[in-house]
């Protein structure tokens, strides 16, 4: 099949199979006499298992330990089963952190009454606030409860 076609298939930007093919994560495909790409089944089977991972939110790192795994059956996918759990670790933290940004943010939404303008915008102000470095490097917004 065709690019295109296994774009379809796949539901994958044309853009992205190129890019997937650059890194590595797919094998350069076999040309027509024309030049055209040709993929196998094979091909759109291992972008699935991409295009999945990507989906959880894997890394790239992640996803070439995997395909490894994968085009050695035979052996033990221990490896697999721990990236497996780490990621859902992963994503329990980033759970945990967005819920505490969203505690702040409707507190800071609550700090203003709706009206106030410009220099009296507790929001604003708020939001202006400098960036500790402490804060800076977790990325976290600087917000104090007392304001």
């Amino acid at each position: 099949m065709k690019i295109g076609q296994l774009a379809k298939m796949v539901n994958c930007p044309v853009v992205t199979i190129r890019y997937y093919e650059s890194i590595g994560l797919l094998p350069v495909p076999e040309r027509s006499t024309s030049g055209s790409r040709i993929y196998s089944n094979s091909d759109a089977e291992r972008l699935a298992v991409i295009r999945n991972c990507r989906a959880f939110d894997m890394s790239l790192n992640d996803i070439r330990i995997i395909l490894a795994h994968k085009d050695r059956p035979s052996e033990d996918c221990v490896e697999v089963t721990e990236l497996v759990i780490s990621q859902v670790r992963a994503i329990d933290d980033r759970i945990q952190e967005l819920s505490k940004l969203k505690v702040q943010l409707a507190d800071l939404g609550l700090s203003c009454p709706s009206g106030s303008e410009g220099m009296a915008c507790k929001i604003i102000s708020q939001l202006g606030r400098k960036v500790s470095s402490e804060n800076r490097s977790k990325g976290a917004p600087v917000l104090d409860a007392d304001d």
